[in-house]
């Protein structure tokens, strides 16, 4: 645990942010973003985390990942890949208002499928674009609609196309990422899928590890900071 803060100190702010009081009350707010106590609830064993859980975690590893030694990485919101299928590039034109995603090093995008979380992994350096599901789902169609929206991105902010041949489109298969063994935790799986491959570590966690690492966001996300 962080600064000499102690196990049993972590657990009981734990335990209070799971605890009874208003649904509505704030319990973090940071990136433009605001997670309350209901959103927080989200975190409990066996529940699907909430969008505002998921953006907020997500922020914290961009802001992480400024620090010195650690690849660069841009984070696009839960709401971005609808809007990019309902609307197409000129709806999603300017959430890159001020950002190159070029100069990035790696980029997320979380994707919703209605009842499951997984996540597509632009890796800039690789030229390779993956999907990443804790089912085992294959992503083959997402993949494609993202380099789409990238090669629309790439002639629009700097008039460069991007060759197709030159990038590689991978859906994970269930035997190279950790796998979820019951109905609720793809959340879970996706935002540590991002947390490992922003650290560039090997994912060596399992279900597991899950209602750890439930826990944990929470605390991360109340103290606007990673452990």
């Amino acid at each position: 645990p962080p600064f000499n803060c102690s196990f049993q100190a972590m657990e009981r702010e734990i335990v209070a942010a799971f605890g009874e009081g208003e649904p509505g009350e704030i319990m973090s707010s940071a990136f433009k973003l605001k997670v309350t106590r209901e959103d927080i609830q989200t975190l409990r064993n066996l529940r699907w985390l909430n969008d505002e859980v998921i953006n907020f975690y997500m922020s914290l590893l961009v802001e992480r990942n400024k620090k010195e030694g650690y690849p660069r990485v841009h984070a696009f919101s839960t709401f971005f890949y609808p809007k990019l299928i309902s609307g197409g590039y000129k709806a999603v034109r300017r959430w890159t208002k001020g950002v190159d995603l070029f100069k990035q090093d790696l980029i997320f995008v979380p994707i919703h499928l209605r009842v499951h979380w997984a996540l597509v992994v632009i890796d800039v350096r690789k030229t390779t674009i993956k999907y990443f599901d804790s089912m085992g789902q294959k992503g083959d169609k997402i993949c494609e609609t993202v380099f789409r929206y990238l090669q629309e991105e790439s002639r629009e902010k700097r008039n460069q196309e991007l060759t197709f041949s030159e990038w590689t489109l991978h859906s994970m298969e269930s035997h190279e990422i950790p796998q979820q063994l019951n109905g609720s935790d793809c959340g879970v799986f996706m935002c540590k899928y991002a947390d490992y491959i922003s650290r560039d570590k090997p994912m060596n966690f399992t279900q597991n590890h899950m209602p750890y690492f439930r826990k944990k966001m929470v605390w991360e996300i109340i103290h606007q900071q990673l452990l």
